[in-house]
């Protein structure tokens, strides 16, 4: 390039085309109503999760056990919410590197709004409940407490390894391949908050819940209209990537929808054991985490509805034969492969 000193303005009417990709658009084009739509609804359904009834929550009446157990879900959430700001962050400037329509831009940019407030969410939640603001530093009251804070510092470690490889994924895959790794998570989520909001009978709780869930299934709608743009072009090079990010989607999300597999994620044998000893103690005490059943019940539907539409594209799906799903068989998924979010 050249350099100031040089200016170019002396020798040119024009300047040189810019380099691209370069890291704004100066357009604001709009091919997708449905995402302007979208987008409208994110102004409307805006919320502040300080705002939610907080008043209302006496951690007083909870067990310590209690609270220590409630408290390790939404510690459980925040592994997969905390990275959520920084995830859809940066897809939001690789919409801009990319000079997409400005209606995804606006989208993405309403995603990491929202996901910022998820993760804000988290954090009250979390500090309430134990009267400490970070659960790994927090010195437990109970020994399921001790057994909880081990479960949830390995569950960090694991995330951490997800975020280079990431990092690595953006640049390098088609936006319309990280919408099917995105939609992945969305679909799931959607389906998880509806439950935890229907069964949860703390105030502040269902009333995140319900925000929550609303503010996935916006994700979910952005997902679908950029993939009914997108997906009909598609090449079979990346058809055979997005059947890969399913399969590792299903891996990576199963942490916090159903249970870790524990060929992929690096956890110690009594992990499953105390979560589950966790679940049941918050139920008892009015939050409605699924039951193991329901879990399974919601994932297998949620992934079959991201069949369903896959199926429209001719996109091989994987086998996922943790509940029951037949398919192309994907083996030897790492976490550095792995692009989906929640």
């Amino acid at each position: 390039m050249a350099s100031v000193k040089e200016r170019l303005s002396n020798t040119m009417e024009f300047p040189p085309e810019t380099p691209q990709p370069n890291i704004y658009p100066l357009s604001w084009h709009c091919h997708t109503e449905k995402l302007q739509e979208v987008w409208e609804a994110s102004l409307r359904e805006n919320w502040d999760p300080e705002k939610l009834p907080w008043d209302t929550l006496d951690v007083e009446s909870y067990t310590w056990e209690e609270r220590e157990a409630i408290a390790y879900w939404w510690t459980l959430l925040s592994v997969f919410d905390a990275s959520a700001p920084p995830v859809f962050a940066e897809a939001l400037i690789k919409t801009y590197e990319v000079h997409e329509e400005d209606p995804v831009r606006k989208c993405f940019f309403s995603v990491t709004r929202d996901e910022q407030n998820h993760e804000i969410m988290c954090g009250l939640a979390i500090t309430k409940l134990l009267a400490h603001p970070d659960p790994l530093t927090y010195e437990p009251k109970t020994e399921l407490g001790k057994r909880l804070q081990k479960n949830a510092k390995w569950l960090y470690f694991n995330g951490g390894r997800y975020w280079s490889g990431y990092k690595q994924a953006v640049p390098k895959y088609d936006l319309a391949v990280l919408f099917s790794s995105f939609l992945m998570g969305e679909i799931a989520a959607a389906t998880i908050f509806k439950q935890m909001f229907d069964n949860s009978r703390e105030a502040v709780f269902k009333e995140a819940f319900r925000n929550i869930g609303r503010d996935e299934g916006r994700h979910m709608a952005i997902c679908m209209a950029v993939m009914e743009r997108d997906y009909p072009k598609m090449g079979p090079e990346n058809k055979a990537v997005v059947t890969k990010q399913i399969r590792a989607g299903y891996l990576f999300l199963s942490a916090v929808l159903f249970e870790p597999p524990m060929d992929f994620w690096d956890l110690p044998d009594d992990f499953i054991t105390n979560q589950r000893e966790a679940e049941e103690i918050a139920r008892s005490a009015g939050f409605g985490i699924p039951t193991y059943e329901a879990k399974k019940e919601n994932w297998r539907n949620a992934i079959l509805n991201l069949k369903g539409v896959l199926d429209r594209y001719n996109i091989p799906f994987p086998a996922i034969p943790e509940v029951g799903i037949t398919g192309e068989e994907i083996s030897d998924t790492a976490m550095e492969d792995i692009i989906p979010v929640f």
